[in-house]
Formats: structure tokens, sequence, C-alpha cells
């Protein structure tokens, strides 16, 4: 990712902690082979894939941009 986009996904990620729902994150659940999975937005193109391992524990597995999902 570029460099802008890194420091974003930071902000975002601080975001995500406080509140893993704010609507600024677009939160949704993914589907198809993602299923149980969840993605939040960086910005228009790139996205952070995770998973709710338990109510208080999340896993982040990937980010990136649309390529990320396939």
């Amino acid at each position: 990712m570029p460099a802008k986009v890194k420091i974003l996904a930071e902000k975002r990620e601080k975001i995500f902690r406080g509140d893993p729902f704010d609507p600024r994150l677009k939160i949704h659940k993914l589907k198809g082979p993602l299923t149980g999975f969840w993605s939040f937005s960086i910005d228009q193109k790139y996205r952070i894939i995770f998973d709710f391992v338990e109510a208080d524990t999340v896993r982040f597995y990937s980010a990136g941009d649309h390529d990320v999902y396939g």
C-alpha cells in the first residue's frame, strides 16, 4: 500500500479500536468464499479484512484494494 494509505489505515484502526461499528468505517459482513469475515474501509479503494474471534477479540487478516477479496 502507498505510504499515505498506511497512515490512514493506522487512523482507521484507532477508530475501530474505539468503536468497531463507527459509521465512518463502513463495516460490513463479507459473502461468498469470505463468509464469516468482515471488512472496513480505509478509504474508497482500500479495505481491511478481519473476523471476531470473541466478542472483544478481533483478528486482522489482510489489507489492500478490492483484490484482497480474491
